[in-house]
This record gives C-alpha cells, sequence and structure tokens, in this order.
C-alpha cells in the first residue's frame, strides 16, 4: 500500500507545491501531475518495505515496484562507462515498445562502506487501478496464452520473432525464454527488464523447445500451426528470424480470413495562437472523414514544414502530394498478393521519392544552408490486421488501446541519437540545449543520407492511433491527456470528429507555440475464431530480403534561425551495413556468364529443332558420365525450362498474369542487381488459362482471367525468384506437353520492366 502520508510534488519548477497521491492535478497551479511507476532492478528479495521512502524520492509501493513523488527533478545517474548493463537498454530504445527504457539509478547503502546500486526501469508492463490505487504486474504470457484467441497467440509469437535479433545483438535474447520477465499487456509482448545472456547465447531451436511448452494449450485453429513451427525451430528446419516471421505472417494472414476491420480517419490543422502561416499539412484535406469500406484505401499523413516563409508550407505540400500518388499505386495490389518486407520497402522508396522532389525544389531555386525547405512526416496505412506506419522527423506516431497509450516512433532528433548510440539516458540527454534538434528531415540533402523508419503492427482488438506534429506532443501533452480524451473513443462515449477538435484546443491553450496537425485513425475489429486449421507453410529454402541500412554521413546543414522551432544536424551514428558480401557476387556473375556461354555455344552446334526444351540446357553432354538429374523446381530454374502460375502475379502499369499462364525462362539474373535482392528470370509469356493461345497475338484475348481493363500482356517478362515463390507457380516436367513450342520466341519489347 502507498504512504498516506507521502505527497506528490508538482512538477512545475515555479510551483512544486505538495499534493496528496490521489490528485490528478496539482491543487495549486492544475500541472498535471505525473505518477512514475518503475521497476526496480536489484539482487535481493525486495528493495525496501511498502510505504518507504527512499532517497527521499521513492515511495516502495511492492517489493520492486516504486513510485517518484518528485517527477520534476533528475534523478541521479552515474557514468555509463561504470554501469555497463546500462547500455543494452539504451542501445534497444527504437524497441521501447517492448523493453523498458532507464528512468535512472538509485545508490542506497548497504550498511557498510558499499553502496547499493539499483537500476530503475520507466514504463514496465503494470497494470495501475486508480480507484484503489492498487499496482499489480501484467500477467506473464504463459499464464495469458490460454485464455487469448488464436490471433493473439500467434501475434505473441510474432512480436517475440521480431525481437529475437535485436535483443541477441545486445546479449539478452535470454528474456525471452523467461516466462518470468516475459508479460503481456493487452496484445504487446512486454518485458520486466533484461536477462543477459550466459557465456553460450542460446540459439533458435531453445526458442522452439520454449514455444513447444504452449503446444498443448494453443487455440484449435493454432495448435497443428504452432506445433509444426516450434518443431522446425527445435530441428533446424527454419533457421533464422527472418524466416521464421515469414512462416508468422502466413499463419496470421490466414487467421485475419476471421477478421473484419472498420476504419475511420479524421485529420485536423490549425495555424495557432502565435504564428502567422500554417507550414503543416495533412491527408486528408483538413476536417475530411474518410471511412473504409466503403473506400478501398485508409491513409492518414501528418507532416510538419521546416524553413518559416521561406517555404515549410510548400514542403509539407509537396511531401503530401507524392506520398499520396506512390501509396496510391501500392495499395491496388490484392492484399493476399502483398509482401510485407516489400511493402515496408516501398514505403520508404516513397518517402525517398518525396525527399528527391523538395531536395530538387530547393537545388532548383539555389536555397542553401538555413534557407532550405524540409518537412517532418509521419503516415498511418491500414491494410487488413496490420497498420504500417513510416516516419522522418519529429512528428509522431501513438497506438492507444484500453490498456495504454504507447509511442511508437522515435524521433530523429540529438536525444534521441544520444541513446541510442548508448551514450546518455534519455532523460539526461534531453535536458542539453540542442536535444531537439533533429538529424534528418525531407527536403535537406539526397536520399542516399535519409533514413526512413517504417515498421508494422499486428492490430487484434480495437485501437486509435493517433499522428501528430510537435504542436500537440510537446511537453507530453498526449501523454497526460490520452485517458480523458481519446479512451472514451474506444468505449464509443466520444466520436473521433469531437476529439480532434478537442485535441487542438489542448495544444493551443496549454502549448501554443507552433502550428498543429494532428490525424486519428480508429480501427475496430470484428473477430471470430476460425472453424478451420491453419497450416504452417515452411519453404524448403529461404532467401532472405535485405535491406541496405547503411547509415551514410549527411551534409545537413545545422538550421537555426530565430523564428524557426526545429534544427537539423547532421547524424553521425556509425554505418551499419546489411549487403550480399562482395566476394559472394563477384563468383556468382562468373558462374552466371559462363553458363550464358556454354548455352549460347551449344545452340550454335545444335541441329536446329534438335534441342529438348525440357532438359538443363547446363547439364554434361559428356556420355561417359551418367549424371543424376537434380529434381526440378524455382532453385535450378534454367533457360528453356517453363512454369505454370497458379495465382493471378501483379505486374506493373496496372497488369497481371492470371492464374494458369505458362511462361518459359529465357534467361536468369539478367540484371546485375535484381530488384529484390534476389536473383530475377527473364520470362517469355507463351499461354494462358482461358485461351491457351499465345499473348500479343491476334488471338481471343483473355477474358476470364484478367480484368477487361487491363492491357494487352507484355511479350516478356522480368520476374524475381522470390515473387515467383511468393504467389504459387508449378515447373512443368519433361514429359508433359510443352505449351510454349507453338510460339515463336518474341523479341523483347520495351515494356520488359520489373514488376
Amino acid at each position: 500500500m502507498e504512504n498516506d502520508a507521502a505527497t506528490l510534488y508538482c512538477p512545475n519548477e515555479n510551483c512544486r507545491a505538495a499534493n496528496p497521491l490521489t490528485h490528478k492535478f496539482c491543487q495549486r497551479c492544475s500541472t498535471p501531475l505525473p505518477k512514475n511507476y518503475l521497476w526496480a532492478v536489484v539482487d535481493g528479495p525486495s528493495v525496501g518495505s511498502p510505504g518507504e521512502i527512499l532517497a527521499d524520492r521513492y515511495l516502495v509501493i511492492d517489493k520492486f515496484v516504486l513510485l517518484d513523488t518528485k517527477p520534476g527533478f533528475i534523478s541521479l545517474t552515474p557514468e555509463l562507462e561504470n554501469l555497463q548493463p546500462l547500455r543494452a537498454y539504451l542501445r534497444l530504445i527504437p524497441y521501447r515498445l517492448h523493453v523498458p527504457q532507464v528512468y535512472g539509478v538509485l545508490f542506497i547503502a548497504d550498511g557498510s562502506s558499499h553502496e547499493r546500486e539499483i537500476l530503475l526501469l520507466e514504463k514496465p508492463p503494470l497494470l495501475i487501478d486508480d480507484t484503489s490505487q492498487k499496482v499489480h504486474l501484467g500477467s506473464e504470457l504463459t499464464t495469458a496464452w490460454r485464455d487469448a484467441t488464436s490471433m493473439r497467440q500467434l501475434n505473441w509469437l510474432w512480436q517475440i520473432a521480431h525481437l529475437w535479433q535485436p535483443l541477441a545483438s545486445e546479449g539478452v535474447a535470454s528474456s525471452l525464454l523467461d516466462s518470468s520477465v516475459l508479460r503481456v499487456e493487452g496484445s504487446l509482448v512486454r518485458l520486466l527488464d533484461l536477462r543477459f545472456d550466459s557465456e553460450t547465447s542460446p540459439e533458435l531451436p531453445q526458442l522452439g523447445e520454449f514455444w513447444q511448452q504452449l503446444v498443448s494449450s494453443a487455440k484449435p485453429a493454432i495448435v497443428e500451426f504452432v506445433n509444426r513451427v516450434s518443431l522446425a525451430l527445435i530441428q533446424g528446419e527454419i533457421n533464422s528470424t527472418d524466416q521464421l516471421i515469414g512462416v508468422l505472417d502466413g499463419g496470421l494472414a490466414g487467421l485475419g480470413r476471421s477478421q473484419t476491420p472498420t476504419i475511420k480517419i479524421i485529420t485536423k490543422t490549425d495555424t495557432g495562437p502565435s504564428r502567422q502561416r500554417n507550414e503543416d499539412a495533412c491527408s486528408p484535406p483538413s476536417g475530411t472523414m474518410v471511412s473504409k469500406p466503403p473506400q478501398p484505401t485508409a491513409l492518414a499523413i501528418v507532416c510538419d514544414g521546416i524553413g518559416g516563409h521561406e517555404g515549410g508550407n510548400v514542403a509539407s505540400n509537396l511531401a503530401i502530394e507524392t506520398i499520396q500518388q506512390q501509396v496510391q499505386q501500392l495499395t491496388k495490389v490484392p492484399y493476399d498478393h502483398i509482401d510485407p518486407s516489400l511493402l515496408l520497402n516501398d514505403l520508404e522508396k516513397a518517402v525517398a521519392i518525396a525527399n528527391d522532389k523538395i531536395s530538387q525544389r530547393n537545388d532548383g531555386e539555389n536555397r542553401q544552408g538555413r534557407q532550405r525547405m524540409g518537412t517532418t512526416l509521419v503516415m498511418a496505412l491500414p491494410v487488413a490486421h496490420e497498420m504500417y506506419i513510416t516516419h522522418v522527423g519529429d512528428s509522431r506516431a501513438y497506438w492507444i488501446t484500453r490498456q495504454g497509450c504507447y509511442q511508437v516512433t522515435l524521433d530523429d532528433d540529438v536525444a534521441s541519437r544520444e541513446v541510442r548510440l548508448g551514450y546518455a539516458i534519455y532523460r539526461d540527454a534531453v535536458q542539453q540545449s540542442s536535444a531537439g534538434s533533429l538529424v534528418q528531415a525531407l527536403g535537406m540533402g539526397s536520399s542516399t543520407s535519409l533514413h526512413p523508419t517504417s515498421t508494422r503492427f499486428m492490430l487484434d482488438e480495437d485501437a486509435v492511433f493517433l499522428l501528430t506534429s510537435d504542436g500537440l506532443s510537446d511537453f507530453d501533452r498526449v501523454e497526460e491527456y490520452w485517458e480523458t480524451e481519446i479512451l472514451p473513443i474506444l468505449a464509443g462515449e466520444a466520436n473521433i470528429a469531437s476529439v480532434a477538435d478537442r485535441l487542438i484546443e489542448i495544444a493551443n491553450t496549454k502549448n501554443g507555440h507552433d502550428n498543429v496537425t494532428i490525424a486519428l485513425v480508429h480501427y475496430q475489429v470484428q473477430y471470430w475464431e476460425p472453424e478451420i486449421t491453419i497450416k504452417a507453410f515452411i519453404p524448403e529454402s529461404y532467401s532472405a530480403k535485405t535491406v541496405d541500412l547503411a547509415s551514410k554521413a549527411t551534409d545537413v546543414p545545422l538550421l537555426s534561425s530565430p523564428n524557426q522551432k526545429t534544427q537539423v544536424i547532421p547524424d553521425t551514428e556509425p554505418a551499419k551495413t546489411r549487403s550480399l558480401p562482395l566476394q559472394w557476387i563477384v563468383p556468382l556473375i562468373f558462374v552466371v556468364l559462363a553458363g550464358c556461354v556454354g548455352l549460347f555455344v551449344r545452340q550454335l552446334r545444335e541441329p536446329s529443332g534438335s534441342w529438348p526444351i525440357f532438359a538443363n540446357p547446363l547439364q554434361t553432354q559428356n556420355p561417359s558420365i551418367e549424371a543424376t538429374p537434380e529434381p526440378r523446381s524455382l532453385d535450378n530454374l534454367s533457360p528453356g525450362w517453363v512454369i505454370k502460375t497458379n495465382n493471378q502475379i501483379p505486374l506493373k502499369n496496372n497488369q497481371s498474369l492470371p492464374p494458369g499462364s505458362f511462361l518459359e525462362a529465357i534467361d536468369t539474373n539478367p540484371n546485375p542487381k535484381p530488384t529484390s535482392g534476389n536473383f530475377a528470370v527473364s520470362m517469355r509469356v507463351c499461354a494462358n488459362k482461358s485461351t491457351q493461345t499465345p499473348a500479343n497475338t491476334n488471338k481471343p484475348t483473355v477474358t476470364t482471367s484478367v480484368p477487361p481493363n487491363l492491357k494487352p500482356l507484355p511479350e516478356t517478362v522480368l520476374l524475381d525468384l522470390s515473387q515467383l515463390k511468393r504467389f504459387g507457380v508449378s515447373v512443368l516436367q519433361s514429359n508433359v506437353q510443352n505449351p510454349c513450342t507453338t510460339v515463336t520466341p518474341a523479341t523483347p519489347s520495351s515494356d520488359t520492366s520489373p514488376t
């Protein structure tokens, strides 16, 4: 229980009045009173007795739970060199949705000449009852598992899969195998603290063994799925987290068919009481309500322009216009054909295109240094049971559920960079004079030095996403008012239009120093347990799709004009490169070239028409050697082989290959830089399911498999191996009649671009 005599001191430095713990606002100045509950990491049975006050500020609530009664004061922190374990927490700040962050360090004398160092973590998974002032720990995942829906059970496993690699890189993957620290808060997996690995770090088979314990209490729809995945981890059939995430994506997609979402979006923007013009922009236009359905796409964007009268409003509106055009093309693909990792890449490419347009505008107008215009950006794209969030700068996205309010973006500013690099605790970093200066924004330079952040979240319950410029988020206004202003939307006690108006009012009256722009995305879901059994598809071979995350030094100048609230400075974070090693690329090129030369020579030597189309053209011709033919599959696809599509494959220019189409491989890896980190195949379109006649001829056109508004199919197409695997194709065997033999090889046309 809390100490009845304890008081909560006002964080307002001009007030500092003492207030009863039950008050939410200061009784003297009406400043909101934050209640920072902390988790104490300490060796021993407890940190103190309930009701005891430590270091004249921390009230002991439970064995390891403290309340900071002086939240407006800076916590005492030592030199980080003396506390190496802190660095893992700091470097994992991009995952603070799941990993608690360091609040400070408490030093307590242990009765001898030594002091105990107690690590204090903020925002642990706690359930707080304001009425009774009771605090409870979030449930252990293994305990909550039995009562969760099949969608939530797989969602939890999906989050753990995403956390495995970053935690392993910091030597704390053991945290995901310890049921005492692995907690859940609604649909979110959250850790109490980090458990450091022993000399032998855990591997994926150990994760499979942990998951195997969950099989018996999994929901009927996924019990076979969870068992298959856990066994595949144990046996090494799944040997990478990318592969694991892909398998779980497939299971969630199957369950997603039992979930029907309804989405509403409202935006609002206001100049504010202290500015003469509005440099912010939003989409949909301010005051517009968008509902999906009936609208096919729901996209929310908030931009905060940089550059004052020099063009911040131009930059923000140009970014909105460009992003809208790019995303409209992306969302034309049916959901069942969307690869999540490729969609994330495409969203970042859309941001890069917007950046280049603004940067080119700056260059064309000869804008230099502080005169360059730019903008921050945050956008939300709901797709089926997922939410895709992309952002650059310090405009934020918040995820509000019935359990809490979570900031899901990390500001691209100096303070966050210092923490991410392990140099400072966040509460200390924000005290620096340049803490809020941006390290990147759109329009400041080339896209090669821009690193937008794209993430996706599985949604299995009603939620509200708030996108906002810093006109509202500054001074923690969202954290102060989400419970009274936004949470009623989920309870059906308020509509998002009135809430949007109220948030603008709060921004103008409580802050009032800047323009303010917000977007509210209300996601409602109807879910029912499926009667079918979800199967786990584990590909025989897996080629991970990687993104070049190398951080290149920027040449963006420091922006600090007096009438400008935001500065942009270079990001000096060490480079992180994830690309195919050069020592693999060179031999691969030689192998492909040698194969092509050998094929060409053989075609010249063979009599016309004598070359068997279905034979592997790279197979040895020495009659004294009996070669064992390699089983036909996409992994050894060779020129001359014919495949048949099992599903519709989307192409660019609003075209698609219908199910049942036949294509003949012309050349493999014709492009030295494949479009998706995977080798590409140039293919000739021979026939399709409905007509069995060559494409692009005067024969009957396809009408049953392809919508009539599509253009005629191209003669040749360039497809990635990963794309063929994703949409499903069959490699024809040599004893099957070849539908491509009746077609004269087409000369590649100008429309042979990648999909």
